[in-house]
């Protein structure tokens, strides 16, 4: 109990760290390398969540895509801070097309903040691998399904996926959790479905 007292302590809200990356951040370009240096805690949560938005822009979804997957592997295999090779760090991301969304979400933050806290901290702990997995899979449609609108669904769950961690909300991220593992059976489902079909047709063309 003590131990929970503690860490709910040394929390900050998901928009209070958003907020001051915000106002921190250079007007034109920012890495990943910069938003690293800028993080004391939380990093893995944050960095996800920032992702997710950078998601939700077109053209550079793939990109944040890898980047998610990177994040997504890493929390599997037990790291505590995310690491991103140098050449991926280093790229710019245009802070100019991101920054209205970030603007958006922080006000959004502070709204649904009042009905999320940190709460369940032993489950939120022992979910990391799994968050790492979830968030791993729901990437890679950003990554191997570059088409327009197609990025929007996937970002969205990786968004309350890592929102609900960053938040250290336990219940809220066992709901996100189900909720990604439904919309990851649906997208298995639809891409067997298509397999099918596909198949159906090759056979139909040689006979």
């Amino acid at each position: 109990m003590a131990q929970d007292q503690a860490k709910e302590s040394r929390f900050v809200p998901a928009s209070v760290v958003l907020e001051r990356l915000h106002h921190a951040a250079p007007k034109d370009e920012v890495t990943v390398r910069w938003v690293l240096e800028h993080l004391d805690q939380q990093s893995f949560g944050v960095v996800l969540f920032l992702l997710a938005i950078v998601a939700l822009v077109p053209g550079i979804c793939s990109f944040a895509g890898l980047l998610i997957a990177i994040c997504g592997f890493e929390m599997v295999v037990g790291r505590s801070q995310p690491y991103f090779p140098h050449w991926i760090a280093s790229r710019p991301l245009p802070a100019r097309r991101v920054r209205p969304l970030v603007t958006y979400a922080i006000g959004a933050l502070r709204c649904i903040e009042k009905v999320i806290h940190p709460r369940w901290l032993p489950l939120t702990s022992k979910l990391t691998r799994i968050v790492g997995i979830t968030v791993f899979l729901a990437s890679l449609r950003l990554i191997l399904v570059p088409l327009p609108f197609s990025n929007v669904l996937p970002a969205l769950v990786i968004a309350v996926v890592s929102l609900a961690y960053l938040e250290e909300d336990g219940l809220l991220l066992s709901i996100a959790l189900a909720l990604a593992t439904g919309n990851a059976a649906f997208d298995s489902a639809l891409a067997w479905e298509s397999i099918v079909r596909l198949h159906g047709l090759s056979v139909q063309t040689l006979l």
